[in-house]
């Protein structure tokens, strides 16, 4: 993978890392249809750029993240987060070997964007309209719901997002909860790739794979700056979106894509 190929990749990562369409999914398919091999420190990339998407959330909600007064919100999100942390843990090879197949991701897509054509139907009653007003209960409640992105191509956005609205928030308040759930999430999927996982094929810990070369340390640094860039712009445009339009737009989306890739690798490659 060279450096344009790299930038690419954070493109999309940051582009679909809080949409409802699967980032993973996107990246996979893109490394797919541009010829870039898939070995260890590709895959290391992938994941670690979200640390840029991960600061892209923090930047836009500074306020939120830095009012060490309210202290219920660390603890929500610290709620919220353990079930991914454990169900990820254990489950961490069988999501690995699934994300080598793309069309069972492909497929995924689809059903995830019929379910999106219709959710907005579920929840009409919604009455929880700001972050401070959900429960412990709740977060951890949305937290379990995020764990269905443990399957690639469901989207960890679009499962928090429907697991908040599930719990009474409204669209607004559930993409914003989403998003906070996301810097912890992220965060430490991020440092156990980074730093505490050895990598099978090269034996090496993913530190050492960004370090191996000046080449990887560039592409680390451009990745996470694209990818921030990318996130900030994204995030704005996807709350603008599910105000109007609510998620019906992306359900599409995801249909039309998860057929396409459906048939280029079916059919076609």
């Amino acid at each position: 993978m060279d450096l344009l190929k790299a930038i690419l990749i954070a493109i999309v990562e940051g582009l679909t890392e809080y949409l409802p369409v699967s980032s993973t999914a996107h990246m996979i398919f893109t490394s797919s249809f541009f010829g870039i091999q898939e070995d260890d420190f590709v895959k290391l990339f992938q994941v670690s750029i979200q640390f840029g998407a991960i600061l892209a959330v923090v930047f836009l909600y500074w306020k939120k993240f830095f009012d060490f007064t309210k202290i219920n919100f660390y603890i929500k999100l610290a709620c919220a987060v353990m079930p991914a942390l454990v169900l990820g843990k254990l489950f961490d090879d069988k999501i690995e070997a699934v994300l080598e197949k793309p069309v069972p991701i492909a497929i995924v897509l689809i059903v995830g964007g019929i379910v999106l054509l219709f959710i907005d139907n579920f929840f009409k009653n919604s009455t929880i309209t700001k972050e401070e007003d959900i429960s412990i209960k709740k977060a951890v409640t949305i937290g379990f719901w995020q764990c269905l992105a443990m399957m690639p191509g469901t989207s960890r956005s679009a499962a928090s997002i429907i697991g908040g609205m599930q719990q009474g928030l409204t669209r607004h308040t559930a993409a914003e909860f989403s998003f906070f759930l996301a810097v912890p999430t992220m965060m430490a999927v991020t440092c156990y790739s980074v730093f505490l996982k050895t990598y099978e094929h090269t034996q090496m810990k993913g530190y050492e794979l960004i370090l191996q070369s000046q080449d990887t340390i560039t592409m680390f640094l451009v990745g996470n700056v694209v990818a921030f860039i990318v996130a900030v712009l994204a995030i704005k445009f996807f709350i603008g979106i599910i105000k109007q339009y609510g998620f019906k737009p992306w359900g599409w989306y995801r249909i039309i894509a998860g057929t396409l890739l459906l048939i280029y690798f079916s059919v076609i490659k």
